[in-house]
């Protein structure tokens, strides 16, 4: 084949044949295509796109790029959750211990933060101790022990997305939907799992803005699924502003293991719940949706959950007593709260200006080889719809490094707006699809 031709065949508008994408995964993967000719063929299917065959293909050919795993000699039904990314969404880590106790297998690899976006990787970094760069055969040991393993993604797995994704990252090529689809489902395919539950998010701190384009990614992304022969299920849920009442790494440790006592804020928990309760239905351990909450729910009321986050932790070996209190934690040295100008109801949150203010504390990155700050996070006292009166706190940011606060808070209090009448908050789960 000639990769010229190809790229033409695309720039052309027409579709491309299963072998001809085959032959430029593989040959780029193998350093035989230049980036040149890849970065042309992702801005073709940027601007053409892709019908759901080709996707399909992609999606496949990354997939077997590398390592696909195999978890069938080991009993359960295997099941993982993907969120397009957000600020203050730290479901994973309530959600997989949830649908874990109530017997789903869950072999979750996971990614970092991504711009205003946290990560579920350095969400658990936060954890002393916590080592998420294990061994595929130690992360199968995780699995078959505790139902529940987490780790990052590895050279072996689809690592045609991993050369393919940093070239989109400089070519300006992220926002294609075939793209993004194929990126997360080669992915997850690799994990050996049976079923895949979605949370695509939709709103301002997502990357996809409009419900529109978080009903086509998520179309795309289950249809792609089903395609295979995995079960599918998405949730599209609101990302105006963020989910829970903190925001950071650390932080967020907190809150999950709270939500996890059956003390969190009402929208995590109820979107954590969900999310499970698709697992535990996908995973065939309940006849439909409402048993599958019920069962959801008592993993929490029992303490099960609990436990198997506690077990999670110290088999990846972290520190369980973050469970216990969150002394055991990194904790900010300094306090700043911000307030509100005048009495009303508060009308906007903005969650990638939260997001963002988290990444100048250095909670994000800004840069891929900088370090994070576990420490640093942001709480918020008042959400949209929220009552507030003249200097009552509106959020509390936590921090380390005076250099970058005023930065941070000039980011937070633009978040926020205040409106004179009452302001109804948004609606979490905007719609379903399976």
């Amino acid at each position: 084949m000639n990769s010229l031709e190809i790229i033409k065949k695309k720039r052309d508008r027409s579709a491309l044949a299963a072998d001809e994408i085959r032959f430029m995964v593989d040959g780029y993967t193998a350093g035989e295509i230049p980036d040149y000719q890849i970065s042309a063929l992702l801005m073709a299917v940027l601007i053409n796109g892709m019908d759901t065959a080709e996707t399909q293909a992609l999606t496949e050919a990354m997939l077997h790029s590398g390592d696909v795993l195999d978890f069938s000699d080991i009993p359960g039904v295997k099941v993982d959750k993907h969120s397009t990314g957000g600020v203050g969404d730290k479901t994973s880590l309530i959600l997989g211990p949830i649908a874990a106790a109530a017997g789903v297998r869950v072999p979750m690899i996971s990614g970092r933060g991504l711009g205003h976006t946290g990560g579920t990787l350095d969400k658990l970094e936060a954890i002393p101790g916590f080592d998420v760069n294990l061994s595929v055969e130690r992360f199968r040991e995780g699995v078959e022990r505790i139902g529940i393993c987490l780790i990052g993604q590895t050279a072996r797995i689809a690592p045609a997305d991993k050369k393919i994704y940093a070239l989109r990252d400089v070519t300006g090529t992220v926002e294609s939907i075939p793209l993004i689809t194929a990126s997360i489902m080669s992915k997850k395919l690799a994990e050996g799992i049976d079923a895949l539950v979605l949370d695509v998010k939709t709103g301002r701190g997502a990357f996809m803005k409009t419900l529109d384009d978080s009903r086509r990614l998520a179309r795309s992304l289950v249809d792609t699924g089903l395609r295979v022969g995995k079960r599918m299920s998405a949730l599209i849920t609101d990302m105006n502003q963020p989910l829970g009442r903190w925001a950071g790494n650390a932080v967020e440790v907190a809150e999950s293991v709270a939500t996890l006592r059956g003390e969190g804020p009402a929208d995590l928990e109820a979107l954590s719940v969900e999310l499970a309760a698709e697992m535990i239905r996908l995973a065939g351990l309940a006849p439909d949706i409402d048993a599958a909450r019920g069962v959801a729910r008592r993993q929490i009321a029992t303490g099960r959950a609990l436990e198997v986050f506690a077990r999670c932790i110290e088999f990846h070996g972290g520190d369980p007593r973050v469970t216990e209190s969150d002394q055991h934690l990194p904790r900010a040295a300094r306090r700043h709260v911000v307030t509100a100008p005048r009495a009303g109801w508060v009308a906007q949150l903005d969650a990638e200006a939260v997001g963002m203010a988290i990444v100048v504390l250095g909670g994000g990155r800004l840069r891929k080889e900088d370090g994070i700050d576990p420490a640093v996070g942001v709480r918020l006292h008042r959400k949209i719809g929220d009552r507030v009166e003249a200097g009552e706190p509106l959020a509390e940011i936590q921090y380390n490094d005076a250099a970058r606060f005023d930065d941070a808070r000039r980011r937070v209090e633009t978040a926020y707006a205040i409106a004179e009448a009452p302001v109804e908050a948004p609606v979490l789960i905007r719609e379903r699809l399976e």
